[in-house]
Formats: structure tokens, C-alpha cells, sequence
């Protein structure tokens, strides 16, 4: 997908952990490492602005477009093991 999730980057210079986002986001440590992981289809604003509510971010700083050959790039050197 050519969104990519940057919520761990945060967390660390935040020096939170999953769980502890998760609730003071209101959501379950499973959905959020979904979005962490950039599995989720679809991220609901509410749960964005409390994402950067608690990390004291911009929606910028947690989602960012990569161009289709960087992804092509990466899934290539997944599936040769790299």
C-alpha cells in the first residue's frame, strides 16, 4: 500500500508503548497494531486525532505517501528474504 504507518517512530521518541496507547486512545492493543503494522484498509478520523492528540503529533507525522516502485521494492526483497 503506498501509505505508510509511522505510529512506532512516535511511539518511540514518545517512549510509549502499544498498550499504553492504546488506552489512553480508547482502542484494543489487536486494532492498533493493525494500523501500526499498516495492515489496516481504513483509519477513522476520530481515532486519528486521538492518536495525534496523545502522541502530540500531526496526522503528517503518522501517515505518508511512499510511491508504488518503493513498495514493489520492498515486497521484492521480502519474498527473496531480505
Amino acid at each position: 500500500m503506498p501509505i505508510a504507518v509511522d505510529i512506532d517512530v512516535m511511539l518511540a521518541k514518545r517512549k510509549m508503548s502499544v498498550g499504553e496507547l492504546a488506552d489512553r486512545v480508547g482502542i484494543t492493543p489487536a486494532n492498533l497494531a493493525v494500523l501500526k503494522n499498516g495492515r489496516a484498509k481504513a483509519v477513522r478520523f476520530a481515532t486519528l486525532a486521538a492518536l495525534c492528540e496523545v502522541l502530540d503529533c500531526q496526522p503528517g507525522d503518522l501517515l505518508r505517501w511512499e510511491a508504488a516502485e518503493t513498495e514493489e521494492a520492498e515486497e521484492a526483497m521480502e519474498a527473496a528474504g531480505g
